[in-house]
């Protein structure tokens, strides 16, 4: 049984969009009186590589918007379970997002919520690039872009439980995130080789994986991160969700956003530049510019960072890091060190 049909399976009265369909897409848009008079789809295409859902441009006659729907899987990882309505919740973060006139500059606007078929219809941000190129060590981050993406967090930390009336619960996406952050890298056999990514990294990885007094801390975070909150999250502030396009930059992809404690977001974000091994001086400018409140934990924000590292680079979430095998077993010895 394929994806398409073990999805119409479980759901039989719901449309299975798919790259190359133009046809059933337009037939869908049809149906939803989303298309103006005349107005007809010309081309689709992958606007790039989606992790959790699946993503086509759509264009037309007219003009160009983004299609996105959930599945009941991550779509790059199909044997990896994932709850189909994360959707709704990520419609639901959007909104809160954009009742700020500075954040709606930021983000896509919903165009269309058909959550009954597990799809959003997005605003078009135009073509552009993710920032993962951070990654290849002749690759660097200019500093009003990353004072814009610390601008960002900062205003979306401002945004707190108690102001909203319907708080999303992201409960069921936080304990799927937990378990590929806290648990599953420091299992010594799951199934996964990292041998595959490179020779020798799972030989690299063992002590990390044996070191119990670490896993005990990194399991102490996970209770911490599956814990409620006062302060709205990104939930995975890295640079797959970081777009450079011609108007500047974008934030997409908030399906994992939940409120929680900023120490996440900070030490994710903290973690990737660290990955991408920019400048210290830039990572410092991150601190400068980021508005702690009083009661923000440093210590725990570094331990974040270090749980990011480790597991990104011994679990199966991996990114394309231009990094040798000593490079790596160096950040996962300094990932190690910062948790407490």
């Amino acid at each position: 049984m394929d994806q398409r049909e073990e999805f119409s399976v479980k759901y039989p009265n719901k449309i299975y969009l798919q790259h190359g369909k133009t046809d059933l897409i337009s037939s869908f848009l049809h149906q939803q009186d989303f298309l103006e008079k005349d107005e007809k789809v010309i081309a689709t295409e992958k606007p790039g590589e989606g992790n959790m859902n699946f993503v086509v441009r759509v264009k037309t006659n007219r003009r160009s918007f983004i299609i996105k729907q959930s599945r009941p899987w991550v779509e790059k990882y199909p044997q990896i379970a994932a709850p189909i309505d994360r959707i709704t919740v990520e419609a639901n973060i959007y909104k809160l997002i954009r009742q700020n006139k500075t954040l709606r500059n930021f983000t896509p606007e919903i165009l269309l919520n058909k959550s009954g078929n597990f799809i959003l219809v997005l605003e078009d941000l135009g073509k552009g690039a993710d920032f993962t190129y951070l990654y290849q060590k002749d690759k660097s981050i200019h500093k009003e872009e990353l004072v814009t993406l610390v601008g960002f967090i900062n205003l979306l930390h401002q945004i707190k439980s108690e102001e909203i009336s319907e708080v999303p619960n992201n409960m069921v996406m936080k304990k799927l995130n937990h378990q590929h952050i806290f648990y599953f890298p420091y299992l010594e056999e799951n199934g996964f080789d990292l041998d595959t990514i490179q020779p020798r990294l799972q030989a690299i990885a063992l002590p990390f994986k044996q070191d119990e007094t670490l896993k005990k801390k990194i399991a102490t975070l996970g209770e911490i991160y599956l814990k409620e909150g006062e302060t709205l999250l990104h939930g995975d502030y890295y640079p797959g969700s970081w777009l450079r396009v011609m108007s500047g930059i974008k934030i997409i992809d908030p399906e994992f956003g939940y409120f929680g404690r900023p120490e996440f977001d900070l030490g994710v974000f903290i973690a990737h530049l660290k990955m991408a091994q920019v400048k210290q001086e830039f990572i410092d400018l991150v601190f400068e510019n980021y508005e702690m409140s009083s009661d923000f934990d440093q210590e725990l924000c570094q331990s974040f960072t270090g749980v990011e590292i480790l597991r990104r680079i011994i679990g199966l979430a991996q990114l394309p890091l231009d990094l040798t095998l000593e490079e790596k077993e160096n950040l996962l010895k300094e990932a190690a060190g910062l948790i407490k």
